[in-house]
Order: structure tokens, then C-alpha cells, then sequence
């Protein structure tokens, strides 16, 4: 365990010294494994938004949703009710990903009241409201969860997607909607959805090797921003501090963490920071989700 500790210490002293903008002093928890067990299916509490989903989420928008999406509507249909039948509740999808008319095949008959749909809406199209009442249509439910702002990347995505708000805020007056939110890709983006009072779930890219995480521009491709983790770290904090939910994604580098050791140490390194309560990953196969739930029991133990 001490070696493991060490390790980890080293890695951080490396980080922070690449970021140039944060120190030991300010990262919010030491990087060690997480002191109590956990299961994928935990149904926790995302902030002050009283909702619940389950500790992991079933994302299908690996590589824009391609991997999901071959599965066909069958194969994703067993494998999502592989993942309910082992708890897990949340599905993550959005337009882009083109898989609405999957999930919707694919939760027929389970109870709705059970599930956690999250759906996300780019840019700003035409009729924004018109758009959101789409997705329920395409989804065939009354309402959705979470609906997030997507693909924010700009300091005032915010100011440029305003007419997409108004009718995110007007689709949750008519209860079209359960919770609001964005996720994030860069870190100015980042920052400036911590400062607006209306969001009240954060979708946002964390791992320990930071692989495809957020930076000062936009960078889709990058095999590692290591200069990133510490601090996104100290913005999970923020956002922690302010009792909102936070979602984690690329936990596994969007399939670019080829050891099962790395896998597991990005699981427990991201329970470990205690500000992130729920975890999306991208499935495609029973092995793998086979593989998250065990590192998440396991990820108290500190071994891989």
C-alpha cells in the first residue's frame, strides 16, 4: 500500500509541476484509494437536485455513439438490460450520439420510474423547446432527467447558446424536464458553468492520466494532458462546494486504457477525489461491464 501511495505522490508532484498552477497545498485530497467500499449500483444523490441515479451510468457515445450504435437495436437492447439487471440505471445518450431511438427500444417495458435518462442538445438549433419535446418523443417518456448543454467550449457558451437556455429553462417549468446542466469541453467552459446559478449538474472529464480532459483550448485527440488533472481537480472541489451533481466521464479514456490495472486505478482514483458521484462509461460488450462493477467494489482496497 505504501508503494502504491508513493507512486501516486511522485505522479502528482509530475502533474502539478506541468500545470504550473497548482501545488500539493491545493489539490483537494490526497490521491489514495477510497476509504469505504462501493457498488456500481449505489444509488446516489446528484447535489441538491435530489435526484437519484445509480453510482455508474451506461454511456453510449463512444466514439459518437459508433460502438453502441453496432451493437444494432438487439445486441444494445440485451446489454442494456444486462446493465439494468446488475443495478445500474443510468443511461447517458444525447443527439449526437444518435442513439435515442436504441435507448428507446431498449428500456420498453422497464419502469420508468426506475431508469435515469440523460440527454443532451447542441448549439443552438432553430426551435430549441421544439427540439427538447423531439427528444421525449424519440425516448417515448413523459420527461427527461437531465438535460445538459453539450459540447460547451467557449468562456461564453453561455451568452451564445442563450436562446437554447431559455427553453432548457422553460422545458423544466413544464416539467418536460427533471434537472439542468452542461458538459463541458475546455476549461474556460468549465469555469464559466460553475459561476452560472442554473446549472445544477456537471458533466465533466476526469482521470488520472488526462487522457482526452479538458485544457485551455479545446483538444479533441490528445493521447494526454497530464497538466489538466490537478486542475480539473480543484474545479470538481468548486463545483462540490456548491452542492451540485457531478457526473464523471472518460473515466477510461474513451477505451484508450488498455490494462485492466489502469482501468481499475482510474476507477479508484476518481472515487477517491469524493466529488464526483456518479460515473458514466461506454459500454459495448457483458465482459466489460462485468469488469467496472468489480472495480468499483474493489476500489477501497487499493490494489489492482
Amino acid at each position: 500500500m505504501k508503494k502504491n501511495h508513493l507512486t501516486r505522490r511522485e505522479f502528482l508532484v509530475r502533474t502539478v509541476g506541468l500545470a504550473g498552477a497548482a501545488s500539493l497545498g491545493s489539490l483537494p485530497i490526497a490521491w489514495s484509494a477510497p476509504t469505504r467500499k462501493f457498488h456500481a449500483s449505489d444509488q446516489v444523490v446528484l447535489g441538491k437536485t435530489g435526484i437519484r441515479c445509480s453510482l455508474l451510468g451506461f454511456g453510449t457515445g463512444t466514439h459518437g455513439g459508433r460502438d453502441q450504435r453496432s451493437l444494432g437495436y438487439e445486441g444494445f437492447a440485451r446489454l442494456i438490460r444486462y446493465a439494468y439487471d446488475h443495478g445500474i440505471t443510468y443511461i447517458d445518450t444525447a443527439q449526437n450520439y444518435r442513439t435515442h431511438e436504441y435507448v428507446r427500444r431498449a428500456i420498453q417495458g422497464l419502469p420508468r420510474e426506475k431508469l435515469f435518462i440523460q440527454t443532451k442538445i447542441p448549439g443552438v438549433p432553430a426551435d430549441p423547446l421544439a427540439t427538447i419535446d423531439r427528444y421525449r418523443k424519440e425516448l417515448n417518456t413523459d420527461y427527461i432527467d437531465s438535460l445538459l448543454a453539450h459540447v460547451a467550449t467557449s468562456p461564453r457558451w453561455d451568452e451564445q447558446r442563450k436562446r437554447t437556455i431559455e427553453a432548457m429553462l422553460e422545458a423544466k417549468e413544464r416539467k418536460w424536464v427533471r434537472a439542468l446542466g452542461v458538459s463541458c469541453h475546455s476549461l474556460p467552459a468549465l469555469r464559466r458553468a460553475i459561476e452560472l446559478d442554473w446549472v445544477e449538474i456537471h458533466l465533466v472529464r476526469i482521470n488520472p492520466k488526462g487522457v482526452l480532459m479538458d485544457t485551455e483550448t479545446p483538444r479533441w485527440n490528445a493521447r494526454s494532458n497530464e497538466s489538466s488533472v490537478p486542475i480539473v481537480v480543484d474545479l470538481l472541489k468548486k463545483i462540490h462546494e456548491k452542492n451540485r451533481g457531478v457526473i464523471g466521464m472518460k473515466i477510461l479514456g474513451e477505451g484508450r486504457f488498455k490494462t485492466r490495472k489502469d482501468r481499475a486505478d482510474s476507477i479508484r482514483f476518481v472515487l477517491g477525489l469524493g466529488t464526483v458521484q456518479a460515473m458514466v462509461i461506454g459500454f459495448k460488450s457483458k465482459e466489460e461491464i462485468d469488469e467496472a462493477i468489480q472495480n468499483i467494489e474493489q476500489a477501497h482496497l487499493g490494489e489492482s
